[in-house]
């Protein structure tokens, strides 16, 4: 669908495949990247210094509950949270 309104997902560099994840009253997918060259930057953009950090990356893998609510998000406890 983005590449019908000119939007381009992969990297020229290396061959991606955009895979979507759909939070549902169960589930919240938290992805994080780990900035490799497949990154879809035509896509999201170049990835904010803080998102590249191994601190942040770590974290958001250890505690994403509380990561999700350092940018607002409450994720109420009966839901898990997938992170990939």
């Amino acid at each position: 669908a983005a590449l019908e309104i000119g939007i381009q997902t992969s990297n020229p560099n290396a061959p991606t495949v955009l895979t979507v994840v759909e939070n549902n009253p169960s589930v919240h997918n938290l992805v994080v990247c780990t900035l490799c060259s497949c990154y879809p930057s035509g896509l999201l953009g170049i990835a904010p210094a803080w998102y590249k950090s191994s601190e942040f990356r770590s974290r958001a893998v250890r505690e994403p509950r509380s990561v999700l609510q350092d940018f607002g998000l409450y994720v109420h406890p009966s839901q898990s949270i997938r992170v990939h």
